[in-house]
């Protein structure tokens, strides 16, 4: 089931399914920014990555000293969530663990994404609730798609020198590599190429946005983020880019498993939350 939210400027879409941003149309200029899916080119929108980003080594790992398996980016973007609060401009959909998902990943977890309207932005909040009696152990990320061409430019908001860690193509770990992206610059260009060896994967950047400028400039995202690594994918030559903020990242290489020693794993004590906000405004 999809639900919509709308205001005077905006109206979003939303699946139950993954609760999974399937539409962002403005509404002034007639124009849908979202990817829309084309299973072609790459049949997703959105998805919500937790409780991993990217791939494990050998989908495995080890917690407690006990072996599980979980498939890359996770298990909620494959599970229905429920609708527990809709307004006119805003909605937030839950999703809880099950005795499936405890085969995979042995905490009991709430997660909750809201999605609010406020003029020409779109907000949306990804709330982790540890209903244990025990710390839990996770990763959080986003992964929109917003439509885009070649030639098109992404801007940080400040002036950055950051290098890309690079990938092995066939598992998705992290190699020891790294590949210069910006010396003491904003702009990236999209390019047929960009993304032949994968995604783009940052840290260390002080900008907390980033402007997606589409149709030379005509048609302007304009994309905040607070979390301690950005990926910047698309398949190559695709019609749009994926701005992912990630607390959390995929496997090295040389992983040992250990979930609680996985590169920035985040560490929450029972009865806490955390949360991860990204906006969108046009």
């Amino acid at each position: 089931m999809i639900h919509s939210i709308e205001n005077d400027e905006l109206c979003v879409r939303v699946k139950e399914f993954g609760a999974e941003l399937t539409s962002l149309y403005c509404k002034s200029n007639h124009t849908e920014y979202l990817w829309q899916g084309d299973p072609a080119v790459w049949s997703g929108q959105s998805p919500i990555l937790f409780p991993i980003i990217g791939r494990l080594k050998n989908d495995l790992y080890t917690i407690g000293g006990k072996e599980f398996s979980m498939p890359k980016h996770g298990l909620a973007r494959k599970r229905p969530f429920c609708v527990t609060e809709q307004k006119e401009s805003a909605i937030t959909f839950t999703q809880t663990d099950d005795e499936n998902t405890l085969l995979q990943y042995p905490f009991h977890y709430r997660l909750s994404v809201r999605f609010s309207l406020s003029g020409r932005k779109l907000t949306v909040a990804h709330i982790v609730e540890n209903i244990n009696n025990q710390d839990m152990y996770f990763s959080i990320g986003a992964h929109p798609a917003f439509t885009c061409q070649i030639g098109d430019v992404l801007s940080f908001e400040q002036k950055e020198t950051l290098q890309t860690q690079m990938l092995d193509l066939k598992e998705s770990l992290r190699l020891p590599e790294k590949k210069p992206v910006l010396d003491n610059a904003r702009d990236i260009v999209i390019t047929a190429d960009l993304f032949d060896k994968d995604a783009l994967i940052f840290t260390g950047y002080r900008s907390k946005s980033l402007t997606l400028h589409a149709d030379g400039g005509k048609r302007n995202i304009h994309f905040c983020f607070e979390s301690p690594y950005l990926g910047i994918w698309a398949k190559p030559g695709a019609p749009y880019v994926c701005l992912e903020p990630w607390c959390g990242v995929n496997d090295a290489w040389n992983s040992d498993g250990i979930f609680e020693k996985k590169e920035g794993i985040i560490c929450l004590p029972a009865g806490k939350t955390y949360t991860m906000t990204w906006s969108a405004e046009l």
